[in-house]
């Protein structure tokens, strides 16, 4: 049986008040023929902690392949949020001291990537142009974590992240919704990929950077890409993908879905030349996709307590209930409670946690005008 060695290190991601280091483990699997380079972390968020459980069941699995390349494997990678708790709940989205996303602070710079398309020859090759070009962006990310001003604890935390993964040639940042079904954010020049992946809810985002990850790592190449078809006439592919997967509801791990979904990313990376001689394929199943402008927030005119009626995954016709609200204040007459209809013909993927809810609440995100992806793939 092939065994792959497992090589693990650790880095300082942060220090606590008592000068202590906060360590995160980083696993690499390298094989013996060449191939790309693989990064995939979880737990950004540290109430998101499935995405552990799903780097354990890649790791019993990748131990025992044959891997071309590299793969990086960073688990739990927000030590701070996941340790942030009130009571029975962790509250790890937000760094406690600044407020920060802690998936917001990720570096990009569109003016950079304008300069390094100034300085690339008609006749420069694109495997030339790759190689330049993390060099020129790694150092990027250096530069900007050594600001003599010094930078916020999750901006800090992002950068020593992407320094990581400025080198990868497809980058996998591992997340949950609140009570969520499974979803994946798809740049839309990979919408190929999309299918090689195992979730059922597909949502397509454009070249804008809004502060995470992936975007992070998909808006420069994608941006250089454009620059240099429009300069030189001629299709550029330089062959970078990021994608960020929504692998259900957050606060909770199951191992048997850990391992649905690490054979799902075991599809996708035999797809891409990451594994050899291995038969890993994406499943059957029907696939469903959305623009993220398409990607609708129902927010709250009202608060109140609810009952979700509405599952995540569940088609729902314009009309049709989706939650129905219990009013304290009027619980003497009917208006004590009502129901809250579908605007349209939508797709809930997730919805608030709590039967509370205040005036103001994202009650429900959905898919509306979503499209067939298992279509596109039977023509």
């Amino acid at each position: 049986m092939t065994t792959t060695a497992i090589h693990k290190d650790y880095i300082v991601v942060a220090q606590n008040a008592s000068g202590r280091n906060m360590h995160v483990p980083i696993y690499r699997l390298r094989g013996d023929k060449p191939g790309p380079t693989v990064y995939i972390q979880s737990s950004i968020h540290g109430a998101e902690v499935q995405g552990n459980v799903v780097i354990y069941q890649l790791l019993q699995q990748l131990k025992h392949l044959q891997i071309c390349g590299e793969i990086i494997l960073v688990p739990n990678c927000n030590p701070v949020g996941t340790n942030i708790k009130a009571g029975e709940y962790t509250l790890g989205r937000f760094d406690p001291v600044n407020g920060t996303n802690w998936n917001r602070g990720y570096y990009y710079n569109e003016a950079a990537v304008h300069d390094f398309a100034e300085s690339i020859a008609a006749d420069e090759s694109v495997e030339s142009i790759r190689e330049r070009f993390k060099a020129y962006w790694a150092q990027a990310i250096t530069d900007k974590l050594a600001s003599p001003w010094g930078l916020g604890l999750a901006q800090q935390l992002n950068l020593k992240l992407q320094q990581l993964a400025v080198s990868a040639d497809y980058v996998l940042d591992l997340h949950n919704g609140p009570v969520s079904t499974r979803h994946i954010y798809v740049p839309e020049y990979a919408r190929e990929s999309a299918t090689l992946f195992n979730f059922p809810h597909c949502i397509f985002i454009p070249n804008v950077f809004a502060g995470a990850l992936d975007e992070a790592t998909f808006c420069p190449w994608w941006t250089l890409q454009d620059l240099l078809t429009s300069r030189f006439d001629k299709a550029y592919d330089l062959g970078v993908e990021a994608f960020t997967l929504e692998m259900g509801s957050q606060e909770v791990i199951q191992f048997a879905e850990g391992n649905v979904d690490a054979r799902s990313i075991l599809s996708y990376l035999n797809a891409k030349g990451a594994l050899d001689n291995t038969d890993f394929q994406p499943a059957s199943m029907e696939r469903v996709g959305v623009y993220l402008r398409d990607y609708k927030t129902l927010f709250t005119q009202w608060g109140g307590m609810v009952e979700y009626l509405a599952r995540p995954g569940q088609r729902i016709s314009q009309g049709e209930p989706l939650a129905r609200v219990l009013n304290i204040d009027q619980l003497d007459n009917d208006r004590g409670s009502f129901v809250v209809d579908a605007p349209c013909d939508l797709i809930p993927i997730l919805h608030f946690p709590s039967a509370s809810v205040l005036s103001g609440t994202q009650l429900y995100k959905v898919f509306t005008n979503y499209f067939s992806l298992t279509d596109d793939e039977k023509s």
